[in-house]
């Protein structure tokens, strides 16, 4: 990618950032902003406005999503994969802990053997951040009370440099702590010149806007 045409993306992707921080009114991102993942294999598809999971049997969620998480999955595919089983687990609390459970579960136990696994870490990480922005308050939410952004840090630092990571890191500190958004930011958008899918997730649009324009120059308001 030329540094034209990389500057032209960063410029889109400021535009994005502030989109996703000043439009609360489109709905939470890590949950209303699907991740492009091209043909990769992830869970069905499901509208976050649905109620029902159609014809999908959500005892089958906790199988079907570890079954692509064990693979050696990119974090882009996991990101979507947790957004699309996050809203099929608001529908159903049991199913909602057991698949937070087991991810822990995983992510502990590589602790455990002596050989800590960056990808288990995130995923418990960023499951935790989606089950925040989608379930609400007054209903039962596993993941009260924990650190999803710790977990997302920890994963960073296990796994190094990671630009597809970081964007993750950029959505879910949208809120802030603004020095470690911006940190993110700046790292996710050096390693799209590398990273095609990554490019063009920087340069997708949410809610008449790109995701890049909201992290370079953030509005004094977040959501």
């Amino acid at each position: 990618m030329n540094s034209l045409v990389f500057a032209r993306l960063a410029t889109r992707m400021a535009v994005i950032l502030v989109g996703l921080t000043t439009s609360a009114h489109a709905g939470p991102p890590l949950i209303c902003h699907p991740i492009e993942i091209g043909q990769a294999k992830s869970l069905p598809w499901v509208d976050w406005n649905r109620k029902v999971s159609g014809d999908y049997d959500l005892k089958n969620l906790t199988r079907d999503t570890l079954a692509i998480l064990d693979s050696s999955t990119p974090v882009l595919v996991r990101m979507e994969t947790l957004r699309r089983a996050t809203i099929y687990a608001r529908q159903d609390p049991q199913v909602a802990k057991e698949l937070l459970t087991r991810l822990q579960g995983r992510a502990a136990n590589s602790d455990a053997a002596g050989h800590p696994d960056a990808l288990a870490w995130f995923d418990v990480g960023y499951l935790t951040e989606t089950y925040k922005q989608w379930i609400g308050k007054g209903e039962p939410n596993p993941a009260t009370g924990l650190d999803g952004y710790g977990l997302i840090e920890k994963a960073i630092s296990l796994r190094g440099q990671d630009p597809e990571m970081e964007f993750a890191g950029a959505l879910v500190t949208l809120k802030g702590p603004e020095n470690d958004h911006q940190d993110h930011v700046r790292k996710a958008m050096a390693g799209a010149k590398n990273d095609p899918l990554l490019a063009r997730n920087l340069a997708s649009n949410f809610n008449r806007q790109t995701i890049s324009e909201l992290v370079t120059n953030p509005p004094a308001g977040r959501i």
